[in-house]
């Protein structure tokens, strides 16, 4: 494994666990910010059919190998020579496209203004500022297939795109229009793409986990989302293992954390979630998805040629 692989593994192991729950439904973008209306759509979980996590997770990692499994802390968990089987190692695998850079084609499920379709795809290459992944809209069958119609806000994490059937959107955007406010856009089709790029949600941190009632959740969701106990358990109240992460400082103002209320904290202060991508979602796109510099030698990861070695008089 080369030095760069090595930093990625690093970099892919502090949302190990993230990536576990992701497989299990991580794709709601939580409750309205404070001001929306109360029928604001929310982003409700989406995951391929079970019959199909061994073989997406095969496909992650023939796309990526670094993507895994990335054990983490959950090596701890059972006999260290336990055998797994595939459908639990599946659930360790990360959706990451890899570090070459690489184009996303996009397309619309239904007959879509142009306008529209470039300032959606617009806001989607926001994430390149930092990324070498980049999408471009085709006029044919997209690697990304979007769809404006009823059904919230969603986006199949990752290379999981890969098995979505052709004639099935990876991505619905439920009524976007260019009337939709631009904050619309930084928020959700921002938070939707980075989903696409593989990003699970970032909310769970133990910091902001500890500050919710379970109970005030559990009726919160029950009213707003329709959610049981166990999807309140799997999306709001499952903490991180602060020893799989990199030791940033907790940051609820993420594109990829949840906005939630005060009602359901102890202190009675929300959790303000993100309204656009900041500065540490940057970075750490950056990380996953390295931008090579122009003119800089490839061999800046660390390596050289062996005739370069220098044997030290010490």
């Amino acid at each position: 494994m080369t030095s760069t692989e090595v930093l990625l593994r690093d970099a892919l192991t502090t949302i190990a666990d993230l990536a576990n729950t992701a497989v299990g439904a991580d794709h709601n973008h939580g409750p309205a910010p404070a001001g929306a209306s109360q029928d604001y759509i929310t982003c409700t979980p989406k995951t391929l059919p079970t019959r199909l996590l061994v073989k997406a997770a095969k496909t992650a990692v023939k796309i990526n190998p670094v993507n895994g499994p990335v054990f983490g802390p959950v090596a701890t968990i059972g006999a260290a020579d336990a055998i797994m089987e595939p459908q639990a190692i599946a659930v360790l695998v990360s959706k990451y496209w890899g570090t070459s850079p690489r184009t996303l084609t996009v397309s619309f499920m239904e007959s879509t203004p142009a306008d529209l379709r470039a300032h959606i795809v617009s806001h989607m290459n926001a994430w390149t500022r930092t990324a070498c992944i980049s999408f471009a809209e085709t006029s044919g069958t997209g690697d990304v297939r979007i769809s404006r119609e009823p059904g919230g806000y969603w986006s199949y994490l990752g290379t999981d795109i890969n098995h979505i059937p052709k004639n099935r959107q990876t991505m619905n955007l439920q009524g976007f229009t260019m009337n939709t406010p631009e904050s619309e856009y930084r928020r959700v089709v921002r938070h939707e793409t980075g989903h696409t790029l593989g990003f699970p949600h970032e909310h769970m941190r133990k910091a902001l986990v500890a500050r919710i009632d379970p109970q005030k959740a559990y009726a919160y969701f029950l009213r707003t989302q329709d959610w049981s106990e166990k999807v309140v358990d799997q999306q709001v109240l499952t903490s991180l293992d602060e020893a799989s992460l990199m030791g940033t400082p907790v940051d609820q103002t993420s594109i990829m954390c949840y906005q939630l209320p005060g009602s359901i904290t102890r202190d009675g202060q929300p959790i303000i979630g993100g309204l656009d991508i900041n500065q540490t979602d940057y970075g750490f796109a950056g990380k996953i998805y390295p931008k090579v510099a122009r003119g800089v030698s490839q061999t800046q990861d660390g390596d050289w040629d062996e005739s370069e070695d220098v044997d030290p008089d010490v």
